[in-house]
């Protein structure tokens, strides 16, 4: 009988829904769920398929060495660090992802973290706290330039939400090329150039050595002072040292932070201090409907490898070799 590890450090409701409703549709694989290191390490040597996100298999430390009856990992995120970089993983093991279903989220995510940052919204709560009444005059949206670096799915979905807004819209990618929505467009090596002109910088790019610190002392010096920081990509991304001294100088007005180097933040990083600073905990794509999005994959992909039909996965980022 095929055996099925869903590894899920989220709320066990939330973790039981995914078993549940893939129990129902496939009643012949025994799915075991793992929300721990200890767990996982338990279970991985009898799974035949894989279900988690590669940023918890990072924040457990977990590697695959145990793994001998692996064969297929699904990434419930389009990110696939934490999966395909383990030494361990073997080359018969087939990685696919959910690339295609943040659109909606992420993108609201990043809206939210522009809105909240421009109305210094995080201050009203602080008031609010105090019963303190407050005044200032917000920041508009309206006639202001975003910086979009990385265009895929969820660029392309944030895009038409900014000029919705009002907003000059500038995008950032490695395959320069017209789109809707996008007053311009402008290879990675037109970033330094581009960035005075930006009131908020958006990082959407995937977390790879190529894009390792891209975000480095050098682009926080070329931003406006006046300018926002918006990560809902990745935190290695961001030399977060680096933005800890333009928070502190003042180089840059303030970040919406979605994504971390080491998750959880540690309580004593300095990024916790700063008032215009926005922490949120990797909230980005999580949504009330994101099981909703997940499913067709992961029925689909089920199927298919159930099957031993692995050439029709959807979404495959890694193929047996």
């Amino acid at each position: 009988m095929p055996r099925l590890l869903i590894l899920l450090t989220l709320p066990p409701d939330v973790t039981t829904q995914y078993r549940a409703r893939l129990s129902k549709l496939f009643p012949d694989v025994t799915i075991d769920i793992a929300a721990s290191r200890e767990a996982a390490e338990a279970a991985l040597p009898n799974a035949d398929m894989l279900i988690t996100f590669g940023q918890m298999m990072k924040n457990l430390k977990l590697g695959l060495e145990g793994a001998k009856n692996l064969k297929w990992v699904q990434a419930l995120g389009t990110g696939l660090d934490g999966i395909t970089d383990q030494p361990a993983l073997s080359p018969s093991v087939t990685v696919t992802s959910l690339h295609g279903v943040h659109g909606a989220p992420v993108s609201e995510a990043a809206m939210a973290g522009m809105l909240a940052l421009s109305r210094d919204i995080p201050q009203f709560v602080r008031n609010q706290d105090k019963q303190h009444w407050g005044r200032w005059p917000a920041k508009l949206l309206h006639e202001k330039t975003v910086g979009i670096l990385g265009i895929g799915v969820i660029a392309e979905a944030l895009a038409p939400k900014c000029k919705a807004f009002g907003m000059n819209v500038l995008g950032i990618t490695s395959a320069k090329r017209p789109l809707p929505n996008f007053d311009g467009v402008h290879g990675i090596d037109e970033l330094h150039a581009v960035l005075p002109r930006l009131d908020y910088l958006v990082l959407l790019t995937p977390y790879s050595a190529a894009t390792h610190h891209m975000i480095d002392a050098k682009v926080f010096a070329a931003m406006k002072p006046t300018a926002f920081l918006i990560n809902v990509a990745r935190g290695g991304v961001v030399d977060e040292e680096a933005m800890v001294a333009a928070l502190r100088d003042k180089t840059i007005a303030g970040a919406a932070l979605d994504v971390f180097e080491h998750e959880p933040l540690p309580k004593d990083h300095p990024l916790w201090s700063f008032p215009s600073v926005i922490i949120t905990t990797h909230q980005g794509g999580f949504c009330d409907v994101y099981i909703d999005l997940a499913m067709p994959i992961l029925e689909h992909n089920t199927r298919c490898f159930l099957g031993g039909d692995l050439g029709k996965m959807m979404n495959v980022a890694r193929a047996a070799g």
